[in-house]
C-alpha cells in the first residue's frame, strides 16, 4: 500500500484515499476480487485505475460506452497513464497498433466494449498478454432485471473461467439486493469481497411535482434556477426529446437531442459538445448519460416518469458529481403511469419479468406519492437506511398537506364499480361532478346513484384522487382496453368503510424555489476564478478534451485560495499530480501572477 499511496499522490495528485477506496485497492493489489457499490462521484474509477498501475501488466476495463472511451483515455493520458481502447471506431491499422502495444507491455489500461471482449480474437489476444486485472464497469448491466440490460454482459463469466488467476472488480452505483445477488451469480464473484459505500448523495435536492403544463413548468425551473447551467432533461420517447430540444433552443437555451435513433456520428457530436462546452442541455432518452464523467452537471430533469427507482437513481446521479449543490427535478402524471404499464404489458419479457417490473414501477410510484422524506424512502429501497429526514428534498423543505380522503376514495371506487369497470378517469370524473355529457347520457350513467355526488371537489382534485388510488394499488388501468379503471381486490375494506386513507393535498402553485446555483466558497476572487477558468478552457480546446480533464473546479478554487507562486506550491494543490504540475504550472501561475499584479 505504500506504493499505492505514492501513485495516488504522484499520478492523481491526492494525499489520501476516501474510505473504502483504500480497502478496495489493497484487495485488488493482493490479487482478490471485489464487488463495489459506490454512489456516482464517489471515486469508483480510482478503485481499478490505481491497482492497474500497482500490479504487473495491463488493467482491462469493460465499459458499455464506446462514445466515452476516448474521453476516459484522454483523461488517463493527461495523468501520464499509458491508456488506450479497442472498439469499432478504430480502423484495422489502429487496432493492430493497440494490440502490439498491449503485447509489448506498453499499456497500463485498456478499455474494451463487452461486445468486442467476448470475440475469440480478443480473448486470444488477452491470453497472450500480461493482465493486471479486469474491471467490469456498470456491472448492473449483468442483471436481466436491470434497467440497462445488455446481453453481452451475460457472457462475462468467461473471465473467471478463462483467466482464473486475474483479479476482477465489478462496479456500479445502482443495485438493489436482488441485482447484487444476480451480479455475484452471473460473474461468479461468490468469493469476492463486497464493498457497499452507501447510496446517499446529500448534495442533490430531490423534487417531484405533478405535471400540469410540462413545458412551462420546465421553463420556470430553468429560468429561475439554472439559466446558464449544464444539465440533462430525460423524456420517454425519441420524438419528445427532439421536440423539447428544439423548443428549448427557441427559448434561448443551448439544447441538443440524444437518442438511439440518431446517427452514431451525431450522437457522438452532441455528447462531445455537452462534455466540452459549458451551459449545454442535453434532452435525452435513457440512452444518454451512463458513465458520463462530467462533474458540473447542475440539474437532471425528468419530464416523464422513470420505470424504476434504479433508473431514477442512476439518472439523477449524473448531477453534482463534483459534490456541489445540484437538482433532481421531476414532474409526472397519471398518463405516465398508464403509458409505462402499457409498455410493460406489450414487452416480450416473460411473465416473471413483467411481474418484477410491475413491482418496481409500483415502488417508483410510491416514491412520487410519499408524504415523508423522499431521500429516506429512496435509500431504504437500496437497504441503506437514513435515520433522520434529509432536509434537502421537497417533502422536508415544504411538508406535504394531507387530508382524510376516505369518503372521496369510496365515491371514486363506487363510480368505477357501478359503471362496469369499463371507463376511463375523465368519464368517471364527469359522473361524479354531475356533468351530463353525451357519453354519460349514452350509457344512462346520469341515472346512477353516484351521479353528481362529488361536487364538493373540482376536476383537478378528483384527478388527484384517482391518481393516488392507482398509485397505491386500489385501482388498476385496463391496458388492453382504453384505459378503463378497474378495482383491485384489496380495495374492498376501503369500499366497505372498514379502512380509512390519507391523501396528498396537491397544490399546483406551490414549488420549492431555493437557488441551487453553485456558489463560490468564501474568500475566492471572482475575477481570478474566471481568469483561471478561461485558461483551462483554452488549454482544453487546444487539446480537444473536456475542461475538467485539465483540472476540476475544486482544484481551480484551491488555486484561488492558496495563490501558489512557484511550481512546488502549485504541485501541492489537491488534484495536481507530477505530470500536470510539469505540464500546466507555467500557464496557471502566469494567470495568478498577472491577477496579483493588476
Amino acid at each position: 500500500m505504500n506504493r499505492a499511496l505514492t501513485i495516488l499522490k504522484q499520478t492523481f495528485g491526492y494525499d489520501a484515499f476516501r474510505p473504502p477506496q483504500d480497502a478496495i485497492v489493497q484487495t485488488l493489489i493482493e490479487g482478490g476480487d471485489a464487488l463495489v457499490l459506490m454512489p456516482t462521484g464517489g471515486g469508483k474509477s480510482l478503485c481499478y485505475q490505481l491497482p492497474a498501475l500497482g500490479r504487473p501488466g495491463c488493467g482491462v476495463v469493460i465499459s458499455p460506452l464506446i462514445a466515452l472511451m476516448q474521453d476516459q483515455v484522454s483523461a488517463m493520458r493527461e495523468l501520464g497513464v499509458r491508456a488506450s481502447f479497442l472498439n469499432s471506431t478504430l480502423d484495422g491499422a489502429s487496432v493492430q497498433a493497440v494490440e502490439q502495444s498491449l503485447l509489448a507491455g506498453e499499456l497500463d489500461l485498456l478499455y474494451i466494449a463487452p461486445e468486442r471482449l467476448v470475440q475469440p480474437r480478443t480473448l486470444q489476444l488477452l491470453a497472450r498478454a500480461e493482465i493486471a486485472l479486469f474491471a467490469i464497469d456498470e456491472a448492473h448491466c449483468v442483471s436481466q432485471w436491470g434497467h440497462d440490460f445488455r446481453a453481452d454482459y451475460l457472457q462475462l463469466s468467461l473471465l473467471h473461467q478463462q483467466f482464473p488467476a486475474v483479479p476482477r472488480i465489478a462496479l456500479t452505483a445502482t443495485a438493489d439486493e436482488r441485482t447484487r445477488a444476480e451480479i455475484v451469480e452471473r460473474l461468479q464473484l461468490q468469493q469476492a469481497r463486497q464493498f457497499i459505500a452507501g447510496f446517499d448523495r446529500p448534495n442533490i435536492r430531490y423534487r417531484i411535482a405533478l405535471k400540469h403544463n410540462a413545458r412551462q413548468q420546465l421553463l420556470r425551473f430553468l429560468k429561475s434556477e439554472h439559466p446558464q447551467s449544464a444539465g440533462i432533461v430525460y423524456c420517454l420517447s425519441r420524438r419528445k426529446t427532439e421536440e423539447i430540444a428544439l423548443w428549448l433552443e427557441q427559448q434561448g437555451f443551448t439544447a441538443l437531442p440524444y437518442h438511439a435513433g440518431l446517427t452514431p456520428e451525431l450522437r457522438a457530436h452532441h455528447q462531445s459538445r455537452f462534455l466540452r462546452e459549458e451551459g449545454v442541455i442535453v434532452v435525452a432518452t435513457i440512452a444518454f448519460g451512463m458513465g458520463i464523467d462530467k462533474p458540473d452537471v447542475r440539474f437532471v430533469a425528468h419530464l416523464d416518469l422513470p420505470k424504476t427507482i434504479e433508473a431514477y437513481y442512476q439518472e439523477t446521479g449524473r448531477a453534482g458529481r463534483d459534490g456541489e449543490a445540484a437538482d433532481a427535478w421531476m414532474i409526472y402524471g397519471l398518463q405516465d403511469v398508464i403509458k409505462l404499464r402499457q409498455m410493460m404489458a406489450n414487452s416480450q419479457g416473460s411473465e416473471a419479468f413483467k411481474r418484477t417490473e410491475q413491482h418496481r414501477l409500483n415502488a417508483m410510484l410510491g416514491l412520487c406519492e410519499i408524504t415523508s422524506c423522499r431521500r429516506q424512502a429512496l435509500l431504504a429501497y437500496f437497504g441503506d437506511p437514513l435515520p433522520e429526514p434529509c432536509g434537502n428534498c421537497d417533502s422536508c423543505l415544504q411538508p406535504v398537506d394531507t387530508w382524510d380522503g376516505t369518503e372521496a376514495a369510496r365515491m371514486a371506487l363506487s363510480a368505477a364499480y357501478r359503471t362496469g369497470q369499463r371507463f376511463g378517469v375523465n368519464h368517471l370524473i364527469d359522473l361524479l361532478l354531475g356533468n351530463a355529457t353525451d357519453k354519460v347520457r349514452q350509457f344512462d350513467h346520469h341515472q346512477l346513484p353516484t351521479f353528481g355526488v362529488g361536487k364538493q371537489l373540482d376536476k383537478s382534485q378528483w384527478s388527484s384522487v384517482f391518481r393516488q388510488l392507482v398509485a397505491r394499488g386500489f385501482l388498476k388501468v385496463d391496458l388492453e382496453g382504453f384505459g378503463a379503471l378497474q378495482l383491485e381486490s384489496h380495495c374492498r375494506p376501503l369500499l366497505r368503510g372498514e379502512q380509512s386513507i390519507e391523501l396528498r393535498r396537491d397544490n399546483l402553485k406551490k414549488s420549492v424555489r431555493q437557488q441551487t446555483q453553485t456558489a463560490l466558497p468564501e474568500g475566492i476572487d471572482v475575477a481570478l476564478w474566471e481568469a483561471l477558468r478561461e485558461c483551462r478552457r483554452g488549454l482544453a480546446e487546444a487539446q480537444g478534451v473536456p475542461p475538467y480533464v485539465i483540472f476540476s473546479n475544486r482544484t481551480l478554487q484551491e488555486m484561488c485560495l492558496l495563490l501558489p507562486r512557484d511550481a512546488g506550491e502549485f504541485g501541492a494543490i489537491s488534484g495536481v499530480g507530477q505530470r500536470k504540475r510539469d505540464k500546466y504550472s507555467a500557464d496557471f501561475l502566469r494567470v495568478i501572477e498577472q491577477h496579483l499584479a493588476a
